[in-house]
């Protein structure tokens, strides 16, 4: 992962019960930017989890120094990845910001080259493409996926092969310029972010992801979610 001397990479972790994940995801991102000689920090930010979460996160502080862990809560009855990705902004230092899940779902290779080889203003991970792929998903999942992915591109024709993704990179003046373009909430936001991209006139880059479902925890996608989703969908294609 090569990066220019000066980038710093601000990695934004929402989470939300994930005590057993948080350890092994912080020590996975620590190492991969320490071998690759860049500068960052990780941003955790935590919506009051019942489980202790936050005091894993706190532990982690200390043990990897206040400069390079940064522990932040915010409880909010709406709270979504959006929201915690406005607050954890408001404490990010890096020129490239960084969203991922704490579940372990993702891998933590960075974009940098990508983003280098293209000059790419984003660049997203995505599980339909190349060698892409999903693995430890129900068949229900997978169909969820896939079917809200097909009809995004039939309806939006966005550009971009993986709309529901949430592991992506961004420069930190075009993720704030799409944050304050963005309404949506939940599972949708994801896929308006790269809508609104597209719209402003933004350069995406694609990098295949394996992804594997969570190690512990459960799924926060339920009912709602997938309700929230089409709104979203119906709203973006009837104003975009």
């Amino acid at each position: 992962m090569a990066a220019d001397r000066g980038d710093k990479f601000s990695v934004l972790l929402p989470t939300y019960n994930e005590r057993e994940n948080l350890p092994l995801v912080v020590w996975l991102l620590v190492r991969t930017f320490r071998q690759s000689g860049i500068s960052f920090e990780i941003i955790i930010i935590d919506d009051g989890s019942p489980d202790g979460t936050q005091e894993i996160a706190e532990q982690l502080e200390k043990i990897y120094g206040s400069d390079k862990i940064i522990v932040r809560e915010i409880i909010s009855i709406l709270f979504s990845s959006g929201t915690a990705y406005i607050h954890g902004m408001k404490h990010a230092t890096g020129n490239f910001i960084v969203i991922m899940d704490a579940d372990l779902s993702h891998h933590v290779s960075l974009y940098s080259i990508k983003q280098k080889e293209g000059n790419f203003d984003i660049v997203s991970g995505t599980r339909y493409k190349g060698n892409g792929g999903v693995y430890g998903w129900d068949l229900k999942r997978k169909l969820i996926s896939r079917g809200a992915n097909f009809i995004t591109q039939v309806l939006l024709r966005p550009g971009a092969s993986d709309l529901t993704g949430s592991f992506r990179l961004y420069r930190k003046e075009v993720l704030q310029k799409l944050m304050e373009k963005c309404v949506s909430k939940g599972y949708v936001f994801q896929m308006e972010m790269i809508v609104r991209a597209r719209q402003l006139g933004y350069t995406i880059g694609e990098v295949p992801i394996s992804f594997v479902d969570r190690v512990y925890g459960e799924s926060k996608l339920g009912g709602n979610e997938i309700v929230s989703f089409l709104k979203g969908l119906l709203t973006l294609f009837a104003t975009t």
